[in-house]
């Protein structure tokens, strides 16, 4: 059992859609880890699953001293039906991720994480105006560009772009976007981590990292001088490296974290790696996000076997986070 490590509050966790797993992934993920840690749900409590046990708190530093799920109650507009998403409750949904922001925000939770909602369910019922959850939180901290990581012991990797067309992807990969896209995962890598001057391994976006030309010049037109720019202000990065080599376990071994192309080469390693303990943390907010890798998974809620094994993966990732920030602000790291 892992040994509780004090930080400066407790882990904020908004809901996400009612009539996914996420609030069937809540109860064994508090089982888990109420020994190590403190956090708390923000959701209605007419949603929670029948037998799960729980205590209403009004204020987040309620929930050290609670004696099961410490659930800070929101109210909606619907009924929770495994399965079917009510439009009702689609402005809760919005409401609880803007109120666990301001949380964070306010220094009352220390990171916030973010179960799974369903954003055709949101938008069909509220108007939710945003491609995502992240966008929607870069809207409220007032962040223009966020970076996506997936995170699991043996590999944190970066999709330089995420949800767009394979096709769009030369275009949309110009070399000021890849650049914030670097900086911000070192950044991260440093205040969220831990790392002090992380190395980072950049991928090529053409097989074989292009083969000198022969198969696409968008490494040695933009990405390698890149490299050399960024490297020759102190940063430790190697590449443009060959996506088909960089992922078994001897090439992890020589860096922190990988940035990749496009979503695919992103995604298959650490899907393959650890599929259900994967973590998404999104970079370059003014606060900490973690998010379970999964999504509603419609089609098997309110059967009880959702697994818990990336939500508790992401409440332990947003505390080690948490407990970066509380030693770096008092120069520990």
């Amino acid at each position: 059992m892992t040994s509780r490590q004090p930080v400066v509050a407790p882990i904020a966790v908004s809901c996400g859609e009612p009539a996914g797993v996420g609030l069937e992934t809540i109860g064994p993920a508090w089982q888990a880890l109420h020994r190590e840690m403190d956090f708390f749900l923000i959701a209605d409590p007419r949603h929670l699953p029948k037998n799960l046990k729980h205590q209403i708190i009004t204020d987040p530093s309620q929930a050290a001293a609670a004696t099961s799920l410490a659930v800070l109650a929101q109210d909606f507009g619907g009924v929770a039906t495994p399965g079917t998403p009510d439009p009702a409750n689609a402005q809760g949904v919005i409401d609880v991720i803007a109120r666990g922001v301001d949380l964070v925000r306010s220094g009352q939770a220390s990171a916030l994480t973010t179960l799974p909602i369903h954003k055709k369910a949101l938008k069909d019922g509220a108007g939710f105006a945003f491609p995502g959850h992240t966008e929607y939180l870069a809207h409220l901290a007032g962040t223009d560009k966020v970076v996506m990581m997936l995170a699991c012991p043996d590999l944190r990797v970066v999709p330089a772009t995420i949800h767009i067309p394979l096709s769009e992807v030369p275009q949309t990969l110009t070399e000021a976007h890849l650049e914030a896209v670097i900086r911000i995962t070192h950044a991260a890598l440093e205040r969220d981590f831990g790392l002090k001057n992380p190395r980072i391994a950049v991928a090529g976006l053409n097989p074989h990292a292009g083969e000198g030309g022969a198969m696409g010049r968008e490494e040695i037109d933009m990405i390698a001088p890149l490299i050399g720019r960024l490297a020759a202000g102190g940063m430790r990065l190697s590449g443009p490296m060959s996506a088909d080599t960089m992922f078994h376990a001897k090439a992890r071994a020589n860096y922190d974290a990988a940035i990749a192309m496009f979503h695919d080469q992103a995604l298959i390693p650490i899907k393959t790696i650890d599929f259900a303990g994967g973590v998404n943390i999104t970079l370059g907010l003014p606060f900490i996000r973690t998010s379970p890798d999964h999504g509603t998974a419609f089609d098997i809620a309110g059967q009880g076997i959702a697994d818990p094994t990336s939500l508790i993966a992401a409440l332990r990732m947003a505390t080690q986070m948490a407990q970066h920030h509380v030693r770096s602000a008092h120069g520990h790291d």
